[in-house]
């Protein structure tokens, strides 16, 4: 009932499937080391046959046979030996293999990505928005000489100004408790500490243990042992300070993705090692890690420390692939053996690595390290029977069965047989089509999306009709996260909303937030 002006900022050929389709393109196109190899030996094998063709009508011609014999058996040597098969072995399969990944949701970069990858002995996983969900959320809060409501307000204000996921947990709550949000001044970010800032005055900071250390500041007994307990339990300690003094303690916790563990034991079976890389303290990590199944833990590491653990892997003689998302992983995924980004993690990330897992999950690393292998097997069989073919059918077409049984190789059957040899390689790299991805593990409903108990006290379920895509998720959360202290958890598939909060509002509140938005409720429970 009227018009519209769009302006589009990104063309056909910027679109992120476009993007995907080049890449497949690019990764196809390219040559990876054994396909460089199998151009050196074939640039061996041709003059080597054009040899044996000349000596083949040679020994004919020096043993009594006609000119006519004798050049039909070098030119059928010439025709078998084609090295057309051997041309094919390893292109297809790689195209192939590209292809199926793409397939499943694993976009490699390169065909040097894919055949390093079936070598990757060891596997570094970074922890937030990789094996968890990224979005963590806070489980408790504890002040220490200062009104709850002063110390909610000074973390709106310090953790507003930055960007890192457990400040944006911060920020979540404190603005679901309705507190003011101050003026800030001088404010500066520490790596792998935390924040800094000056706040009506008064100098103030945020972060974790090692940056109230680094500025000359001791805890208390009692904060000192809530901390502890906070990371054992898994879940990480967040340390505020005012004027000097630790003015209060958040616990943030961030939920495991459903096939975090699975994936885990599935690179494990296939005789990977795991390691867990966090810049959480010691205990949260361990605790996170026991709760994984992996053994072997880096915790409290700094941005820039991530590369050097890669190296540190290598220098013990390990295949390393590198798991991450964020902007601080980048370096570590450059510098790992294959680097392996997460679909919903940065554009830096993504660059930097390798391969592009494009639905975020976990268990699509073991799937590229599957697909890998397979397609390195299948090439290595297709070089076998090219080889092996070739071994058999060049003697045959030299002749040397005419003198004990009178049996020739004309160039016409070689050609056929050639021909033959080319469509057997093909084919059995076509049988990549049928690899299959790795179960995912069935997860019970809620089993790994159980909400702190400051969020989990009333929750309704709202069935919303007319949700075409994540632009439409993206306007209901926003229409029912408008009513305070709401947080809504849209679904474009099920078309459900849930919703958690200390009160939520009636129905008919609900109803008329969703049907302002465009969009239609069909029930609630």
């Amino acid at each position: 009932n009227g018009y519209f002006v769009m302006k589009a900022a990104r063309e056909g050929d910027d679109t992120r499937l476009s993007q995907i389709i080049r890449q497949v393109e690019e990764a196809g196109a390219s040559k990876a080391p054994i396909a460089k190899l199998a151009d050196k030996v074939a640039g061996v094998f041709v003059p080597v046959v054009m040899g044996i063709a000349l000596v083949t009508a040679i020994v004919w011609l020096v043993y009594g046979e006609t000119p006519s014999f004798a050049l039909t058996r070098a030119i059928a040597v010439l025709v078998i030996s084609c090295p057309c098969a051997l041309g094919l072995a390893t292109p297809v399969a790689i195209m192939v293999g590209t292809g199926v990944g793409a397939k499943n949701g694993v976009l490699f970069q390169s065909a040097e990505a894919l055949e390093n990858l079936h070598n990757v002995n060891s596997v570094i996983l970074d922890k937030t928005g990789t094996v968890t969900e990224g979005r963590p959320v806070v489980t408790d809060v504890k002040s220490f000489g200062v009104d709850p409501d002063d110390l909610l307000s000074l973390a709106l204000s310090i953790e507003s100004r930055s960007d890192h996921p457990l400040a944006d947990a911060v920020v979540r709550y404190a603005r679901s408790k309705h507190v003011k949000e101050r003026t800030v001044t001088d404010f500066e970010m520490i790596e792998g500490q935390g924040v800094r800032a000056t706040i009506d005055g008064v100098r103030c900071m945020a972060g974790n243990r090692r940056m109230l250390l680094a500025n000359g500041l001791a805890l208390s007994r009692s904060a000192q042992q809530m901390g502890e307990a906070l990371a054992a339990a898994g879940k990480t300690p967040l340390y505020f300070a005012a004027n000097r003094q630790v003015a209060g303690i958040f616990a943030v916790a961030d939920v495991l993705k459903p096939t975090s563990r699975a994936a885990v034991d599935a690179l494990q079976s296939l005789g990977v090692e795991v390691t867990l890389l966090t810049g959480d303290n010691q205990a949260t990590a361990q605790s996170i890690a026991a709760e994984l199944g992996i053994k072997d833990v880096v915790a409290e590491v700094l941005p820039q420390d991530k590369e050097r653990v890669v190296r540190e892997k290598q220098a013990q003689g390990c295949k390393v692939a590198m798991v991450g998302d964020g902007i601080n992983d980048a370096p570590a995924l450059a510098r790992a053996d294959v680097g392996i980004a997460i679909g919903a993690g940065t554009d830096v990330a993504i660059s930097s690595a390798d391969v592009v897992l494009m639905k975020s999950d976990l268990m699509d690393a073991v799937d590229a390290i599957r697909l890998s292998r397979q397609t390195m097997r299948n090439i290595r069989q297709n070089l076998f029977w090219a080889f092996f073919y070739n071994c058999i059918g060049i003697p045959i077409a030299a002749g040397v069965l005419w003198l004990p049984l009178g049996l020739g190789l004309s160039p016409m059957i070689g050609a056929a047989a050639m021909s033959l040899s080319s469509v057997c390689v093909v084919s059995n790299a076509l049988r990549l089509k049928f690899f299959q991805s790795t179960p995912k593990p069935a997860v019970k409903p809620g089993e790994y999306t159980v909400l702190p108990k400051e969020e989990a006290k009333m929750a309704k379920v709202v069935k919303v009709e007319g949700m075409m895509c994540e632009h439409c998720v993206a306007h209901v959360k926003k229409a029912l996260e408008a009513f305070p202290g709401v947080t809504a958890d849209v679904d474009l598939k099920s078309g459900k909303a849930t919703l958690h909060g200390d009160s939520i509002p009636d129905d008919a509140k609900l109803t008329e937030a969703v049907e302002q938005a465009g969009y239609k409720v069909v029930g609630i429970e």
